[in-house]
């Protein structure tokens, strides 16, 4: 109680996450009469971040600094323009094409808006789109980069399950792909009922002059996916090799990413990984803490007793992730929801580790556009001057559309696991 209270009031006043979470896993060491743990704090504290696959989110962190910068970003934005038919709503489908191609390259919810909102939402401006719906229609594309690999929240749940990435990012391609074609559908309503205007048509020779500029920019998401899928390349690898690949394309085709840019780049990668890193580092601590007071066989006991199936197992899951994912960032959340559930979906409902763990980065995705967490909305927000309120209503129709692919997935787990 002591430390739900603290962690409710160390939030309320503004806390960093990061901090709070320390805070509370001091609190829960003091309450519980287990002082012994301070001895070896600061080494748990480090040993959470001591993991190889872990050094895939800086190289993932300054691949999107090099795509915004190199302007690779933006000839992807041009070539889903010009693969684009002239039908209703057009450049919102090409926001979501956009946004579908940055996934499989940043990995990031927060990275991907930020590029995105620069680069989409004045266009679609331009084109006559109100700034709010634009700018809705962005950050639903942007829930999209936690499940297409190589997805961070899918790297943080494999080193903390100890199941290999590769696997996890397989299994989150199919869902990503459900999701987009969800948005697109919805889009298709918002068209209809907003009278959005059409994309111009393009001449050929302007569809192939785009392709052939952006022929370079996709290089960089096919060295992601495609090493990764063939197996010639770890996470890891991908991420370092597609980095350099971007700073050559930026530099020596593209000629926009200037040597005197790449201090910036750098400087802006490491502070956003020191940030997410120590984020990790400090959420390993409540695990590692709640782990030795017991909590997690608790949690087990209390799940067998409410749920007498797989698919009620799963049903209780999915209302609890959706409930913490409002308060909770998704790397903080995965790290300490995994230890403490994996255990009982695997060894007492039958459910595969990879499964569980998609769809425990497929809940904790809708968390990053609600109040009052959510950091992608309130990127969203102050990069497009929309109100965070205002944003949260559009978006209901793209969170309904992911809780039923999330339904989809509930389902067919339980059914395999039985």
């Amino acid at each position: 109680m002591t430390a739900g209270l603290s962690f409710i009031v160390l939030l309320a006043i503004g806390a960093p996450i990061a901090f709070v979470l320390i805070g509370v896993a001091l609190i829960l060491i003091v309450a519980g009469g287990n002082a012994v743990l301070l001895d070896s704090f600061p080494q748990q504290l480090f040993a959470g971040i001591e993991s190889y696959g872990l050094l895939a989110l800086p190289l993932f962190i300054l691949l999107g600094e090099l795509m915004g910068a190199g302007g690779i970003g933006r000839r992807l934005l041009a070539l889903a323009q010009a693969m684009m038919m002239p039908v209703r709503a057009g450049l919102a489908y090409v926001n979501l094409l956009a946004n579908l191609l940055m996934a499989t390259v940043l990995g990031s919810t927060v990275a991907q808006l930020t590029v995105m909102s620069r680069l989409a939402v004045p266009e679609m401006e331009r084109a006559g789109y109100p700034r709010d719906l634009a700018t809705t229609v962005t950050a639903a594309g942007g829930l999209l980069a936690p499940v297409i690999p190589p997805s961070m929240n899918l790297i943080v749940y494999a080193t903390v399950a100890q199941v290999p990435v590769a696997d996890v990012f397989v299994a989150g391609i199919v869902p990503g792909l459900a999701m987009a074609a969800v948005f697109a559908l919805i889009i298709a309503g918002l068209g209809w009922r907003h009278n959005l205007p059409r994309v111009p048509s393009q001449p050929l020779r302007g569809r192939l002059r785009a392709g052939w500029q952006a022929l370079p920019a996709l290089a960089v998401p096919l060295i992601v996916v495609g090493s990764i899928l063939t197996g010639i390349a770890t996470p890891t690898e991908s991420a370092a090799i597609a980095s350099l690949a971007a700073m050559l394309i930026g530099a020596l085709v593209y000629r926009e990413l200037r040597l005197a840019d790449l201090p910036q780049v750098f400087v802006r990668t490491a502070v956003t990984s020191g940030a997410v890193l120590f984020l990790v580092a400090a959420a390993q601590i409540i695990g590692w803490v709640v782990t030795f007071a017991g909590l997690p066989a608790q949690a087990a006991n209390w799940m067998q007793e409410m749920a007498s199936s797989p698919l009620a197992f799963l049903i209780l899951l999915n209302i609890l992730l959706l409930l913490l994912g409002t308060v909770l960032e998704p790397i903080p959340a995965i790290i300490l929801i995994a230890p403490v559930l994996l255990p009982v979906a695997t060894d007492v409902y039958g459910i595969d580790a990879v499964t569980f763990g998609v769809i425990l980065c497929l809940n904790l995705t809708l968390g990053l556009l609600t109040p009052p967490v959510g950091a992608g909305l309130y990127t969203a927000s102050l990069l497009t001057g929309v109100s965070a309120e205002r944003l949260s209503w559009l978006l209901v129709p793209f969170f309904a559309g992911v809780i039923a692919v999330l339904a989809g997935m509930t389902l067919i787990a339980a059914i395999n696991a039985g």
